[in-house]
């Protein structure tokens, strides 16, 4: 379920409160999600309404904090874990994306730096999920509709995340 799927393409979702607040609520009750092992939610950046709302509707096992490996990102991270840990929410893990980039020559070039994630992990003592690095095939498809890893599991790109899929199940048990 997507927010893209009940809005045009080229309308922003300027909300607050209390309009946050009611779509989480619709999307966790009223969405026929059917039978699940998992329900994964990508809320944006931040500590705000969305996430707080999410916190106050439905019992998490945990989060997940997804980060790119500059500094910029880092300081967004610590808030977000920062906010889970003040609603009693567990911290699953940290991955860290765009991790590097391999060139058509096939040398790796760490556009946003690499490993900060890692050593943010580290720092505060989370387990380190995975890095996802920047792969085409991500992007693609993206834009088509189809996760990398239901066109090309096998893909580099397909088997990234896959790792940190069995990562975090390994710790959900």
């Amino acid at each position: 379920m997507s927010m893209g799927f009940l809005i045009g393409d080229d309308q922003p979702v300027i909300w607050r409160g209390p309009m946050i607040q009611k779509t989480i609520q619709q999307f966790i009750h009223q969405v026929d999600w059917g039978t699940l092992d998992f329900l994964l939610v990508d809320l944006p950046p931040g500590t705000g309404d969305a996430q707080l709302s999410l916190c106050q509707t439905v019992p998490l096992d945990g989060g997940v904090i997804v980060t790119t490996p500059q500094e910029a990102s880092l300081g967004v991270v610590r808030k977000g874990v920062a906010m889970f840990e003040k609603v009693d929410v567990p911290i699953l893990g940290l991955v860290e994306n765009m991790s590097y980039f391999t060139a058509p020559d096939g040398s790796r070039v760490e556009i946003f730096g690499h490993g900060g994630g890692k050593a943010e992990a580290a720092r505060k003592g989370l387990p380190f999920l995975g890095e996802v690095p920047l792969f085409t095939a991500i992007r693609e498809g993206g834009d088509a509709g189809v996760p990398v890893v239901v066109s090309a599991p096998d893909s580099p790109a397909g088997r990234a995340f896959i790792e940190v899929a069995r990562t975090l199940m390994a710790r959900l048990g």
